[in-house]
């Protein structure tokens, strides 16, 4: 590279990773604060159509197009008892709610959620209970969602609206049951036992039901990554994914280190993906078992729940996070590692979708959209395909946290039979802006059809009510391709996303 201060980015269409699961692209809605409750649903609001669902987020999902959602919990679910959320609203019970420490009407349940999956035309992803949970609770709600008419919970689906089998295809084997904050809590070895006799029962009901095992609930915890290897020594052939979950900060303000985590995400990745070929060899097993990153997502600033402060009300404002732009491009950078390492991960779910620490918040009667929906926006646009192992040649620089630091983080994606092809690319630098060459190695396809890009020069500016539009992605010039490469500049603290055409 004759500028040290420039980038080069080698792209080969035939250097393949692997495909890219439709499932990365996927979201999390959990009974806790306003997500579900004056977020996915509020009668009250004008907003609402006939079913209680709010069409101005029903709109805003519909852009992200999530091809999964996982529900309901999240802690949530280790005291939640399924029965109670279906039947006539009138009669169903309200409960105290023990992990946020709420009121829960239970107007809100399986049925109403395959409803709402129904309306994004997202593929519904159901957590069952194994705190206070029982293994027959499990099947018998496999029994409901999946099950023909003719027995018990399947005609008290079809009593409650729908002839038709749901045909919930995804399945949680609980919720961080290595927590010691989790309702019935699970040592690794009970916890495999209970989750391995889980799958069991609701495999006979449904046997082509894909099931997720609890990995451990951070990179953090004592346990991991033995919890990881415990579990799925016990449970390998029942299952075909196993979950990880994270959440980033930037607590020490080092915004250096905090653009540069995309380190810490792919180490966790390789570490939990060892433990996968660790066990797929000792247990002898020709079978797979992937990834599910089930929950991630940043979340620092509104930190209210560390007490589980609820105030024994329904549907409190908890953890409504306001995200700013470096947040934005640390989501960038979340999504680029899940193209990057697309070969072992197949399901990503940002935790959550609505209010609670996510990229839409609402009032009565409207929808912000927050900035890391414009990430999250481009990357569920435009990847698809395979994803490409790429040559980057950028400049370094120095973090607290992580050493030496190149200054782009890149990822890209390749359909041929689409005829499109994406690129991603993060400029982490807070004042630096970065010429970049990208050369595609093989053929060069027609044009760049479309150029976006998130940038700013304050890492904390964050849209609000008064000003919803101060961070968004704008259409910038798409360089054209000349000899096999194309040259653009990219300001500091920026996310590009570029379109090609084959």
């Amino acid at each position: 590279m004759s500028d040290p201060k420039s980038a080069r980015i080698l792209i080969d269409s035939k250097r393949v990773i692997s495909e890219i699961s439709p499932l990365l692209f996927s979201g999390f809605a959990e009974h806790l604060g306003r997500c579900i409750y004056g977020g996915i649903y509020d009668p009250t609001s004008p907003q609402a159509n006939d079913k209680g669902l709010r069409e101005d987020v029903l709109a805003a999902l519909r852009e992200l197009n999530f091809r999964s959602m996982r529900y309901p919990g999240g802690n949530f679910v280790s005291g939640y008892r399924w029965e109670d959320g279906i039947g006539p609203k009138d009669q169903r019970p309200a409960r105290r709610e023990l992990a946020w420490q709420s009121i829960e009407s239970n107007h809100f349940g399986a049925d109403e959620f395959i409803r709402f999956c129904r309306e994004i035309d997202s593929e519904p992803m159901l957590a069952v209970n194994l705190g206070t949970g029982t293994i027959q609770d499990a099947a018998n709600l496999v029994e409901y969602c999946n099950a023909p008419a003719g027995t018990q919970y399947a005609n008290m689906r079809v009593s409650n609206g729908c002839e038709a089998p749901y045909g919930v295809k995804y399945w949680c084997l609980g919720n961080e049951m290595d927590g010691p904050w989790q309702i019935g809590h699970l040592d690794a070895i009970d916890y495999g036992k209970k989750a391995r006799e889980a799958a069991k029962l609701m495999r006979l009901h449904d046997d082509s039901v894909e099931l997720v095992l609890c990995g451990s609930s951070s990179s953090l915890m004592p346990t991991y990554p033995e919890w990881d290897r415990i579990g799925l020594e016990l449970c390998w052939d029942l299952v075909q994914y196993h979950s990880m979950h994270y959440y980033a900060n930037n607590i020490e303000d080092d915004t250096p280190s905090f653009l540069a985590l995309s380190a810490e995400f792919e180490d966790y990745v390789d570490t939990v993906a060892a433990v996968l070929r660790y066990v797929k060899a000792k247990t002898r097993s020709k079978h797979d078992v992937y990834l599910s990153w089930d929950e991630w997502n940043v979340w620092y600033k509104a930190r209210e729940t560390a007490d589980r402060r609820g105030g024994w009300t329904e549907a409190p404002h908890l953890i409504e996070e306001v995200y700013n732009l470096e947040d934005a491009l640390v989501v960038a950078q979340w999504l680029n590692v899940f193209l990057r390492r697309a070969d072992v991960l197949k399901i990503a779910c940002i935790a959550q979708i609505v209010n609670v620490i996510a990229p839409i918040l609402t009032t009565r009667d409207n929808v912000l959209k927050q900035t890391t929906f414009y990430p999250l926006l481009m990357f569920s646009q435009m990847a698809s395909g395979n994803s490409l192992d790429l040559l980057v040649d950028a400049p370094r620089y120095e973090t607290k946290q992580f050493g030496d630091m190149p200054l782009l983080d890149v990822s890209a994606s390749y359909d041929e039979a689409a005829g499109e092809h994406a690129i991603f690319v993060v400029n982490r630098s807070l004042t630096e802006r970065i010429p970049i060459e990208i050369c595609w190695g093989d053929v060069a396809p027609k044009r760049i059809s479309s150029a976006q890009q998130l940038s700013g020069n304050d890492p904390k500016a964050y849209n609000s009510w008064e000003d919803p539009n101060h961070v968004t992605t704008q259409a910038i010039y798409a360089p054209r391709i000349i000899d096999g490469a194309a040259q653009m500049s990219l300001p500091p603290l920026s996310f590009t996303a570029l379109g090609v055409e084959l």
